[in-house]
């Protein structure tokens, strides 16, 4: 019988070939090995250390990594790996490397019976969610109230995962100047736990702080959707500070206008932190009456065309303007002897958005009328640096044009989008897995591939690195991978793997500390 309509035919293949559809997957592992990855899982994390059956931590949670970089999104896609008998075989040859024979014999006592599977499946990867969850945060919740649950020990050891591979990076790649991106996403769900957010659906909105140097995030606060982005957002900052690995000497903060805060702006401003001192910031403004009054007051010849500078050097008009206001809020005034905050503006104006006689609206708070009845839509920067405006906003605007592409990998390109679970803790796991996933990825593309590779998707590396096709075969006890000579990657691969050969003979990664 005819399969469809042009001449080819799909067939079982009844011999187990060692074929797989993700033969760069285990450059990925290969990686995770030089950095020290499952002996930092090893290390923090202890869910099923204290049992003597079953799967371990570092299998559990490299799966989930390894998952996401191959384009799952939830947990029953873990079969779709077990599916993949090359990839199979390459976990199971990899999986005690570098183990002393002792560890070795003692994960593998830990099967009652024979070992079936290579990837965990649904139900184990549910059981350790769940572990990560802690029911008693929860009778603490007050009805239409933020509330954040404190972090569960076991989210702790995850986040300490985290931080020493933000260490390990730090290591082989050093960069004296941390820019710190603070900014809150929104991942949409249908879970009946979900809260409404500020955008009138049901979310989450997750903290995120990123590292723009390293292109690594350093610290991810998982969070119900109620909960304002800028809550607290002085604490995160305070915690980020203590996770930058050494060898970093200055810091910088940029945000929206969620961490337009008095405290937030103080702290930076005067110095508070021991280890940084004064940081340098660049925090979106709110508009409020007194702002508008004050950018009204500004003579026309005092805006300046706001310029864009293209990859070749050269400047464009953007058809906004800026402008220095002379504007000092009450909340400044109190500290005569405090640092200075110096304020920008910028300005679009606003064409063709007539309003039709007897529709007319109220002004929006970010309009501004000057004195010759041009509109403009306005907004502000608060800042301490002594810059130029036009450096000072396209250094500000540099969060949005890739933090924000950060968030959109997080939900479209890995698994962030897509929750597990109607419990907190399960899903703030989920999450930060998924980071360890994001932060290694950013790491290949960083530390292994060529340059030309830095600016891709996953999308593109998924296409042009992790899902290509090979034969996982063993001869004389060296297990290989073949690759079709006629596939560009061929040659990639083998670059990649003396790289990371050459990264893994640095030694060992250091162990962070808390401080």
């Amino acid at each position: 019988m005819a399969q469809g309509v042009l001449p080819f035919q799909y067939q079982d293949q009844n011999r187990v070939a060692g074929l797989t559809a993700l033969a760069g997957l285990p450059a990925y592992l290969d990686l995770a090995q030089a950095a020290g990855l499952r002996d930092s899982i090893c290390r923090h994390l202890n869910i099923r250390s204290d049992s003597n059956q079953g799967w371990s931590d570092h299998q559990i949670v490299i799966a989930l990594i390894l998952l996401n970089l191959a384009g799952g999104d939830c947990v029953a896609d873990l079969e779709k790996l077990e599916a993949d008998e090359g990839l199979c075989r390459v976990m199971r040859k990899v999986e005690h490397y570098g183990l002393p024979r002792r560890e070795r014999r003692s994960l593998e006592r830990r099967w009652r019976k024979e070992r079936r599977r290579t990837f965990v499946s649904a139900s184990p990867v549910f059981r350790y969610l769940a572990a990560f969850h802690d029911s008693d945060q929860e009778e603490k919740r007050q009805a239409h109230s933020a509330f954040i649950p404190e972090a569960s020990e076991n989210l702790k050891a995850l986040g300490k995962v985290n931080q020493d591979w933000v260490a390990f990076v730090q290591s082989r790649s050093p960069q004296s100047l941390a820019t710190l991106d603070m900014d809150a996403t929104l991942v949409g769900s249908e879970k009946d736990q979900a809260l409404w957010c500020y955008q009138h659906y049901k979310a989450y909105q997750p903290f995120n702080v990123y590292w723009f140097e390293q292109d690594q995030v350093i610290l991810s606060e998982f969070r119900d959707g109620n909960v304002p982005a800028g809550h607290q957002q002085l604490r995160l900052l305070q915690e980020s500070l203590q996770q930058l690995p050494e060898g970093v000497e200055k810091v910088c903060v940029r945000s929206d206008t969620a961490g337009y805060q008095q405290n937030l702006l103080r702290y930076c401003a005067e110095g508070s932190n021991e280890r940084f001192g004064t940081i340098d910031f660049a925090i979106g403004a709110n508009v409020t009456e007194s702002f508008r009054q004050a950018v009204r007051e500004v003579a026309e010849d005092q805006w300046f065309p706001v310029l864009r500078t293209e990859a070749d050097g050269r400047q464009h008009e953007t058809g906004q303007q800026w402008a220095e206001v002379c504007y000092v809020p009450s909340w400044v005034g109190h500290h005569k002897n405090g640092p200075s905050y110096r304020y920008v503006a910028t300005r679009e104006l606003l064409r063709n958005q007539l309003e039709l006689p007897g529709c007319e609206t109220a002004e929006d708070p970010g309009q501004v009328q000057t004195h010759s009845g041009e509109r403009y839509k306005v907004r502000g920067i608060v800042t301490n640096r002594d810059v130029d405006g036009n450096e000072l906003i396209q250094w500000y605007r540099e969060r949005c044009g890739k933090s924000e592409e950060v968030h959109a990998v997080m939900k479209d390109d890995l698994a962030g989008g897509k929750l597990p679970s109607g419990d907190f803790g399960e899903n703030a796991a989920w999450w930060g897995i998924m980071i360890l996933a994001l932060n290694l990825n950013a790491a290949m593309k960083r530390l292994v591939l060529p340059k030309s590779w830095a600016r891709k998707r996953l999308k593109a590396v998924r296409f042009g690195l992790i899902n290509l096709a090979g034969q996982v075969r063993e001869r004389s006890r060296q297990l290989q991978i073949l690759i079709s000579p006629r596939q560009p990657a061929y040659a990639l691969l083998l670059q990649i793997r003396e790289r990371i050969a050459q990264i893994a003979a640095k030694g060992p990664p250091t162990v962070c500390c808390q401080r």
